[in-house]
């Protein structure tokens, strides 16, 4: 996966739903996972961690709203904007989705024009790179012209250590595994050794304290690395 092509779980029991929301998604440029029921939601979003989750109410065994409330009750995932799909259209219906945790709610049938409109709405919140100037402490990051300043003086970082830049700056409360890592700098197709990982983390850090800087990137032990 391209730290520049974003990640969104599509989780539909209906298979003619599933693949058209995939071909539209796909068509806009996003990489599509998806799940035909909520357990296996589950289990992707723990090992993949998608950008945006667009989730069917009603599927069997677990639901989609258990899905939705299973999501945001934890601290690693609640962040992740989740778009309900369901056929119930009244108020009450909606306002429970909502109060569940979902970020947003798209009666069946919809527009697909609209809820491509919606899923961009919602990755803006958590992917604020696309397109745009990222800032952290005295650190600022064009994603567009791939430079990055410190405190004014511009650093010289390579493609990969920009990458894992992005990640961490796109996201800086958060603590990022070095398998997650691997799959959102390198790619999932890509076989890489997690030890590389620790290898591009020290250069980052050189690079961002070639002209006396504080070292922001922290080691969090057992869990991974993120910004202080």
């Amino acid at each position: 996966m391209s730290i520049d092509q974003p990640c969104i779980l599509v989780v539909e029991d209906e298979p003619a739903q599933r693949e058209m929301l995939a071909y539209n998604l796909e068509a806009e440029g996003y990489l599509v996972i998806h799940a035909d029921n909520g357990e296996d939601a589950m289990m992707l979003v723990g090992e993949e961690m998608p950008d945006v989750i667009v989730l069917d109410w009603m599927m069997p065994q677990l639901s989609g709203i258990e899905v939705c409330r299973r999501l945001k009750s934890k601290s690693t995932t609640r962040g992740i904007p989740v778009i309900m799909l369901s056929a119930r259209s009244e108020d009450v219906d909606r306002v429970r989705g909502l109060e569940t945790g979902a970020d947003d709610y798209v009666v069946k049938p919809y527009s697909v024009i609209e809820l491509m409109a919606r899923v961009r709405s919602q990755l803006r919140r958590v992917r604020p790179s696309v397109g745009q100037q990222l800032t952290y402490d005295d650190i600022t990051l064009d994603a567009e012209s791939h430079k990055v300043t410190r405190d004014g003086n511009e650093l010289k970082l390579g493609p990969t250590e920009f990458r894992l830049l992005v990640t961490f700056m796109e996201k800086p409360s958060r603590v990022w595994g070095r398998d997650q890592l691997l799959d959102r700098v390198w790619g999932r197709d890509n076989y890489v050794d997690t030890r590389t990982v620790d290898v591009h983390i020290g250069r980052l850090r050189k690079a961002l304290m070639q002209f006396g800087g504080s070292d922001v990137v922290r080691t969090v032990r057992g869990a991974g690395y993120g910004l202080i």
